[in-house]
């Protein structure tokens, strides 16, 4: 068998000898995270006999370009790579496979599996129902003659779907009633830490010190303080969600839609009439073609259900080359009208967002946005959005999984804004006045009038 050279720096030595049942190593870019984790992986199945482990990373990509490619280099002579399953088999009967979790529901595929270790790499870009379900699957597989306590790896860096989850457990170390301490472990480690690449690519740090400042401390320093948590902390699941109730039936009802063949996703609305919005019903589906998607959306429509009209994405009214038609033509093919063009300002869409979720109505003072608990999508989509990076006020859009459904009530609550500008607004009147106005100006476009 070939013989295997290691040369760990000493942080990612404290990262190779934790035997805690959750360590999670990294903290800022540069650190060694992705080599640390497969050579700490590696030196586990060559050690325990019959060991079961999987490595996963959110996309193939990642996991192609990040481990796959490593691994084959690194193992040859002495595990046999099985394409088919995308694993490696050592003689000793250990396995290490390798997976990817691009949407929320890929978790699933591994659940009756059994791995004594899990890795978790970018731990920051999973998300906490991913991780809890992942967690399921490490225990003991029955095929070790070693006592061994199954136990998970993560790498990790500030930011992403999963920064709140992890900075609380490794981080704050602000554990919950069935968290236990001891089991969590951190070895922060910065740029400065890889002798390898501080040797041989020191202009990197000169790339990291480039970055926004907000970045910077994030990615060079390791500061988990540096990034904004949920895109909508004015979102209270206390407040926001309510169970389904009979709706008024003299309340107008609309839709919007957000369009793609990875996810289609539809909401129901309802006006109440004093100024309040409830998102009573939800679809939410992948690999559906346009004409399948209309389809959809009508069938989930009780028949006698007056739907005033349906904001779709601005996309669907492009022309569609394979057929020539745009979404927007399929859609009303297929019986699906009246359609809108939705209002794609996404940086003023997002603050109207945010004005109904901090407001109240009128009346009785309700929240001004209500969603039913059925709608578990919007549920779940709405705290996992994040900030973007780049452009302050707007939402990242990966993981795509969680856009769709903040996408589609985005495009909703933009359909009863007016859209002319400020200045020449024929009458004045908070974002709530859905009434239309008695003013005959020409500029008064777009206003959904009734």
């Amino acid at each position: 068998m070939r013989e295997i050279i290691l040369t760990p720096n000493p942080k990612q030595l404290r990262f190779f000898e934790s035997t805690a049942k959750y360590t999670a190593y990294g903290g800022a870019r540069g650190g060694g995270k992705s080599w640390a984790m497969r050579t700490k992986l590696v030196l586990l199945a060559l050690n325990y006999n019959g060991i079961q482990i999987l490595l996963l990373r959110r996309t193939l990509g990642e996991l192609r370009e990040n481990h796959l490619f490593p691994l084959i280099k690194l193992l040859k002579g002495v595990a046999q790579f099985v394409s088919t399953e995308k694993e490696f088999r050592f003689p000793n009967g250990s396995r290490i496979k390798l997976g990817y979790c691009d949407s929320e529901n890929d978790v699933l595929q591994f659940q009756g599996q059994a791995y004594e270790v899990i890795g978790l790499e970018e731990a920051t870009h999973f998300t906490e129902k991913q991780f809890i379900a992942l967690t399921e699957s490490n225990r003991i597989s029955g095929n070790m003659e070693a006592v061994f306590r199954p136990r998970m790896y993560f790498t990790c860096n500030p930011g992403g779907v999963g920064h709140d989850w992890v900075k609380r457990l490794f981080i704050d170390r602000n554990y919950r009633a069935n968290e236990k301490p001891e089991d969590y472990f951190f070895v922060k480690s910065l740029v400065f830490d890889n002798h390898y690449l501080m040797r041989n690519n020191p202009e990197y740090v000169d790339t990291l010190m480039a970055l926004p400042e907000l970045r910077r401390k994030a990615m060079l320093y390791g500061d988990w303080n540096s990034f904004e948590g949920a895109f909508f902390p004015e979102f209270d699941y206390e407040k926001h969600p309510c169970e389904p109730f009979p709706l008024d039936p003299g309340w107008i009802k609309f839709r919007a839609v957000d369009y793609g063949l990875d996810m289609t996703c539809c909401l129901w609305l309802a006006l109440t009439g004093d100024g309040g919005i409830i998102v009573y019903r939800e679809l939410y589906e992948s690999g559906l073609i346009i004409s399948e998607a209309a389809k959809k959306i009508l069938d989930a429509t009780p028949k006698k259900e007056p739907i005033r009209y349906t904001t779709a994405s601005p996309d669907l009214w492009n022309r569609r080359q394979d057929s020539g038609k745009s979404g927007f033509e399929i859609m009303n093919a297929n019986g699906l009208k009246p359609l809108q063009k939705a209002n794609n300002a996404r940086i003023t869409g997002w603050r109207v967002m945010r004005e109904y979720l901090k407001g109240y109505t009128s009346s009785d003072c309700k929240p001004k946005l209500i969603i039913f608990r059925s709608c578990h999508n919007l549920l779940r989509c709405l705290p996992l959005l994040r900030f973007d990076e780049y452009t302050k006020e707007d939402a990242a859009d990966t993981p795509h999984e969680v856009t769709h459904a903040p996408e589609a009530l985005r495009y909703a609550l933009m359909s009863r804004e007016p859209m002319f500008p400020r200045k020449i607004a024929p009458f004045s009147g908070s974002i709530y006045s859905f009434d239309s106005p008695s003013s005959g100006d020409d500029s008064y476009e777009g206003f959904i009038k009734y």
